[in-house]
């Protein structure tokens, strides 16, 4: 059977696949039957109108019967071979492999979702392999600054004075902060991060999130001003999480703005979803970026501003786990920086 297979498949391979409009695979087995049936039956009949029956027609008969019904049926089959032999390729980490679709029927649906499901794999397999290198490369750095600042003090070339600790205090908090981005990723992309949803006055809560923003831009020695306009709105969410969100982004408004900028919280009401914007007066995001932001890792031109690149795509699952939206909208003409846009449902159902 083997062998039948690899001669079958090269020779017939070039052939069209007249059935695959049909959508059902009983009724192309059934035509590609019939239509090797009929090919043998007028064969036969042919044999016996122009000349005697003989045993040879017969034998006509049956092989014009199996080509037809090898050519009718071209295509029905195929793709479950290609399938096994993309399977076994993905199963070697192969997932380049695609197989051919063109048939209506159960098999062509068939193909289809493999596909789809070969190509689901190949991104899940790159963002593996590139979460493996950028969280290599994240921590990494903050290591080797630890090291030398420890390996100074411990050769005696600097002393443990406050600056010096500072610094390896940042670089610790660095660390924090990624492991902790790192594993509130892994909880979403499990899907075991339920919203614990209540009641939220959303003046109330903004308030208190430029609060301690407020607090960390001194802190931080960024001499930023904030300006927050929300009406009074009260929408239902996770208010952890939501300050997650808004805490987030009021950070890196904070650490993009210019000595002396503002930055800007601006709340409207849409029908049944509310809209709140955080903008600063800093370079702003190009264009190109600007969908890129939200992925992880990404920070664009910003490699050097102490952020970890997971807080914006941290953002994002939490926007869309309450249904709503989040963007870096264009800025207007007068007001440069960045601009981002967050819509959350007032009642997410």
């Amino acid at each position: 059977m083997t062998l039948i297979r690899r001669i079958a498949v090269p020779l017939f391979g070039w052939l069209p696949r007249p059935l695959d409009p049909v959508r059902s695979i009983k009724a192309k087995l059934s035509l590609a039957l019939g239509f090797a049936g009929g090919v043998g039956l007028l064969i036969f009949w042919w044999s016996i109108d122009w000349m005697p029956v003989r045993l040879s027609w017969f034998a006509i008969a049956v092989a014009l019967g199996l080509v037809t019904l090898q050519v009718m049926a071209h295509g029905a089959t195929v793709p479950l071979r290609e399938m096994t032999d993309a399977a076994k390729a993905m199963a070697r980490g192969d997932y380049t492999r695609r197989v051919r679709a063109t048939s209506r029927d159960e098999v062509g649906e068939l193909a289809a979702a493999f596909n789809q499901m070969a190509a689901d794999l190949a991104a899940a397999d790159r963002q593996r392999r590139e979460l493996i290198a950028n969280v290599s490369h994240e921590l990494r750095t903050p290591i080797t600054a630890l090291r030398g600042l420890l390996e100074n003090i411990v050769d005696g070339v600097s002393r443990a004075e406050p600056e010096t600790m500072r610094t390896a205090l940042s670089q610790t908090e660095r660390l924090g902060r990624l492991i902790a981005e790192l594993l509130d990723l892994s909880r979403l992309d499990a899907g075991v991060v339920p919203l614990s949803t209540e009641t939220i006055d959303l003046a109330d809560f903004l308030d208190g999130v430029v609060r301690e923003a407020r607090i960390n831009a001194v802190g931080a020695g960024h001499d930023v001003r904030f300006e927050v306009t929300v009406p009074q709105i009260h929408l239902t969410a996770d208010r952890e999480r939501l300050h997650q969100v808004f805490a987030n982004l009021l950070d890196n408004a904070t650490r993009h703005s210019p000595a002396g900028g503002t930055v800007r919280v601006h709340a409207t009401r849409h029908d049944d979803h509310v809209r709140i914007a955080v903008s600063d007066e800093g370079a702003g995001i190009p264009p190109a970026d600007r969908q890129r932001v939200f992925e992880r890792f990404t920070r664009g031109e910003r490699a050097q501003d102490g952020g970890t690149g997971l807080g914006l795509a941290i953002a994002h699952w939490v926007v869309h786990l309450h249904h709503g939206t989040i963007a870096v909208a264009d800025p207007p003409t007068a007001r440069p920086g960045c601009h981002i846009h967050v819509s959350l449902p007032l009642h997410p159902a």
